[in-house]
């Protein structure tokens, strides 16, 4: 069985694969690890130019966030934020 990121789905998974297999190597990823850690880094830099004047953040300790999928409450909460 393979294993993949917590909240994606096999689809998605799967395209993350063929991804890396198509144009890993010619675009330098020696694994799909180094990809997912590139295309994310693109995210937290977007993200930090959005809400924190491109700045980076202080880091966040390993184990500081909860695990695990959103609870109703969280996603009803979300939801009612950004109808």
């Amino acid at each position: 069985m393979r294993t993949r990121p917590a909240g994606s789905t096999e689809d998605e998974a799967g395209q993350v694969r063929a991804a890396f297999l198509a144009g890993g190597a010619p675009e330098g990823y020696a694994s799909v690890s180094d990809l997912i850690v590139a295309a994310t880094m693109r995210e937290v830099r977007r993200l930090q130019g959005k809400h924190n004047a491109g700045k980076k953040w202080p880091g966040v300790p390993s184990g500081a966030l909860r695990r695990g999928r959103r609870t109703r409450e969280e996603i009803r909460r979300q939801n009612a934020e950004h109808p």
